[in-house]
Parts: structure tokens; C-alpha cells; sequence
């Protein structure tokens, strides 16, 4: 049998460019939770380069798609995240990816092609380091365990909303691009 998902985080970095790979680092410590909590089977946990047609391809026909990312900002504060929650009807530009082609250009294709997730959370993290290497710097490293709660949380609020009848997109959509503590 096929499992249907309905709800995919997706980590979008390259974890060969030091503070990039924050999306993939929060995804992994989703996976290392799900060993001793599982995820509901409807979540889908991905890793993804940041290719407009891979995001759209894993966020195609799901209820919820939370995007977790690197981001730029000047002036930056390595480890700043950025909350943007949207739905199909109201799509503002989304944080500066780290990546040329990526978020911004898969939002507008998925718009014009009908196939925008019900919602949209993105989670973009200020870096402070894109060189080529390996590991997060220290300012970013300490959003991974929040961002995971983060992202556990809002799973849980959706499939709440969901079985009361109520929409998980309107109960929990907020169009706002604010820095915050996750």
C-alpha cells in the first residue's frame, strides 16, 4: 500500500557550505527524534537542494509544508530565525534564500501551476557562515533543537485543527514575516 502524505518538512541546504545546511541539520534531528517518538505516518521528513521543481514536487497536494532554510540579511544576526506562514490566497515574497534559484521562484511556479501546499511555513535561519566546509557555526547550531520543538509543535497544531473540522491552514495561518526566537 502507498502511504498518502499529507504533511513534509522539508530541509532545504547544502550541508557542504557550513551555515546552508541549517534546513538538512533540523531535519536530521527530526529523524534522530521519530527513533524514540514516531511522527504521525502522514509527515514526510525530506532533504532537498533548494531546485524549485524538487520543492514543488515534495510540497505537491500537501496540507501543510514546512520549509526550514538558510537565509541572507544585512545587516544579519547569525541564528535570527524568520517565521512566514501563508496560504495560496496571500503570497508575499518570502526571505532571501541562500541559494540563487530556490524558494522565491518555486512559490511563484507553484503559484501560476496550481500547486501550492493548502499552507506554507517557512522557518528561514540568518547564517553567519557560507563558505565551503562542514558544520553549522554556534549561533546557528543553537536554533537546530529549537526549530525541531518548532516544527513538532506546529505538526501538532495542524493535525489538532485538522480533527476538529476545523481547516489547519485558517486556524494557524499567519501572513507575517517577523525575526523571532523560535
Amino acid at each position: 500500500m502507498v502511504q498518502s502524505f499529507r504533511i513534509t518538512v522539508i530541509g532545504v541546504g547544502n550541508t557542504f557550505r557550513h551555515d546552508d545546511g541549517i534546513g538538512p541539520a533540523v531535519v536530521q534531528r527530526l529523524r534522530e527524534r521519530a527513533l524514540s517518538r514516531p511522527l504521525p505516518p502522514s509527515v514526510r521528513l525530506a532533504d532537498c537542494d533548494g531546485d524549485p521543481g524538487r520543492l514543488i514536487a515534495l510540497w505537491d497536494g500537501m496540507e501543510l509544508a514546512v520549509v526550514i532554510d538558510a537565509a541572507h540579511a544585512e545587516p544579519g544576526r547569525p541564528g535570527r530565525v524568520h517565521r512566514l506562514s501563508l496560504t495560496a490566497s496571500h503570497l508575499p515574497p518570502p526571505p532571501t534564500s541562500s541559494h540563487g534559484l530556490g524558494l522565491g521562484e518555486a512559490l511563484q511556479l507553484s503559484e501560476a501551476l496550481g500547486r501550492l501546499p493548502g499552507r506554507l511555513l517557512v522557518l528561514a535561519v540568518e547564517g553567519a557562515d557560507r563558505s565551503l566546509g562542514t558544520g553549522l557555526s554556534t549561533a546557528v547550531a543553537e536554533t537546530v533543537e529549537p526549530l525541531a520543538d518548532a516544527v513538532e509543535a506546529e505538526i501538532v497544531r495542524h493535525r489538532d485543527a485538522t480533527a476538529r473540522g476545523v481547516p489547519g491552514s485558517v486556524e494557524s495561518a499567519r501572513s507575517d514575516d517577523s525575526a523571532q526566537e523560535v
